[in-house]
């Protein structure tokens, strides 16, 4: 199974960073650490108010526009939503995954570790649907909260990322992401993550 292949490469990879002492786990990243109270449900709702407006803007662009339009709107309106709801809550806001489009979205060493994670346990039957995870991290000698959802490859999705893909708009595609990897994805198959973190006192 192609999924089962890519879950096992991404897991030797994260081994072999462990090992090099690049990354820690997500898990134990601070086990001192308590997870504040609230934290969770704060970064669920921004994550839903993130998900809600870019799928609004996309649906805008794809009536008005057409597919074609889409792509602006994922290069352009998703960094200025999440821009929006960081400058907002105090959040830092974002998106990532393990096949890129956008190389601005590549993962940070934690973040790859989850989303590692994530594909491993999809390829074990759990639902991505409903998949997340949250940590108490150190940054730049900062205390962080950091929280993590999947997201699952919707309908909507594989019109840009799935596995037939309408010849202009792919030509479009590669004109704007000359070196993207995200295609060839299968609906509710492993699209990528939301990205929340937030500092802590």
């Amino acid at each position: 199974m192609l999924l089962g292949r890519r879950a096992k490469v991404i897991n030797r990879l994260t081994w072999v960073l462990l090992v090099a002492g690049l990354v820690v786990p997500a898990a134990h990243a601070d086990s001192s650490s308590p997870v504040p109270a609230g934290a969770q449900e704060e970064a669920r709702a921004l994550v839903k108010q993130f998900a809600t407006r870019l799928q609004s803007a996309l649906k805008g662009a794809i009536e008005a526009q057409g597919f074609t339009h889409a792509i602006s709107v994922c290069k352009i309106d998703a960094p200025q939503i999440a821009q929006s709801l960081g400058a907002e809550s105090g959040w830092r806001v974002a998106r990532t995954a393990l096949r890129l489009r956008n190389p601005n979205n590549a993962p940070t060493p934690e973040e790859l570790v989850v989303l590692a994670d994530f594909l491993a346990r999809a390829e074990a039957g759990e639902n991505l649907a409903k998949m997340d995870n949250e940590a108490v991290t150190e940054e730049a000698g900062q205390r962080r909260y950091r929280y993590m959802k999947a997201i699952p490859t919707g309908e909507i999705c594989t019109n840009c990322h799935g596995t037939e893909i309408d010849p202009d708009l792919a030509a479009a595609i590669r004109a704007k992401y000359p070196r993207d990897q995200a295609t060839g994805f299968k609906l509710g198959e492993l699209r990528g993550a939301f990205t929340l973190s937030k500092p802590l006192e």
